[in-house]
């Protein structure tokens, strides 16, 4: 498995970088897409990369917030701009709330920008709270069990279901697990499910505790001391071969991290690969 990194706050190369997240992934000849950004960053990047956006065979959402999903309708329109039609597209991979409305705690709109029904006119949909294989080793983790009572404890504004507007837990929140030859690289967008219950739900479905790698946002920014304490706790006792910890992890967490654990930077253009 292969992955590239095209958005992220931090950037290691001469591409450009912005609050958000999105990675390329090829396994088993299967080309995916890992969220999308906040623009068409992601788009722009792939270019610069010699990453052929065209070709992808799935786009697999980790949560419905606006810095993961909004790059959506810029794909939209590269396909529509290359007449590329609707069943020569990706898949969309999802969590079946995924794309609903979501409301900030400031009252501002931050979820998806472009609607189930415009997805579903442009792509074919699986939006789903079960695991999905998308190849024999890479894994859709499908709505997360929360074990963990130091992790996703406070709601992060509103979202608007079939019945009305509840507190928004981020129950969509999800990952993707490769299984490599050495043990488990998971890949995560936010981690607002946390990334502890994240990585014991992995482990659960793939059915082996080793863990080679962590990657993408762990949702550690100004944690609580619970929540640091906590995560540094599981970590330790973890003892993943090494973390990429990006975009929605605070430096204070990261040095935090790095005494239990071996941490590697990572940003736009970095390039991973695992057997």
């Amino acid at each position: 498995m292969k992955l590239k990194v095209l958005v992220d706050n931090n950037t290691l190369c001469d591409s450009y970088g912005e609050w958000g997240l999105s990675f390329y992934i090829e396994d088993d000849n299967k080309k995916i897409l890992f969220d999308t950004g906040y623009s068409n960053l992601f788009i722009e990047n792939a270019e610069q990369m010699e990453i052929n956006l065209k070709e992808l065979d799935y786009v697999a959402i980790s949560h419905g917030h606006s810095d993961h999903t909004w790059g959506l309708q810029h794909l939209i329109k590269l396909y529509r701009e290359k007449g590329i039609i609707k069943n020569e597209r990706p898949k969309i991979i999802a969590h079946n709330k995924a794309f609903l409305s979501r409301i900030s705690p400031i009252g501002a709109d931050f979820g998806t920008i472009v609607s189930e029904q415009e997805l579903s006119n442009n792509f074919e949909l699986e939006l789903s709270k079960e695991v999905v294989w998308i190849t024999d080793s890479l894994v859709f983790l499908g709505e997360i069990e929360r074990k963990y009572n130091f992790e996703n404890k406070e709601p992060i504004g509103k979202i608007l279901e079939s019945h009305g507007e509840k507190d928004d837990y981020l129950m969509d929140d999800t990952a993707l697990v490769y299984k490599s030859t050495e043990g488990l690289v998971i890949i995560v967008g936010c981690s607002h499910s946390g990334i502890c219950n994240i990585v014991e739900h992995a482990k659960k479905i793939c059915k082996d505790d080793r863990v080679v790698d962590i990657i993408g946002g762990l949702h550690l920014l100004n944690p609580s001391k619970e929540q640091i304490d906590g995560t540094i706790e599981y970590m330790k006792n973890l003892n993943p071969k090494s973390l990429h910890p990006c975009h929605c992890t605070d430096l204070k967490s990261k040095i935090a991290l790095s005494k239990v654990a071996t941490v590697e930077e990572l940003g736009v253009g970095s390039e991973l690969e695992y057997r």
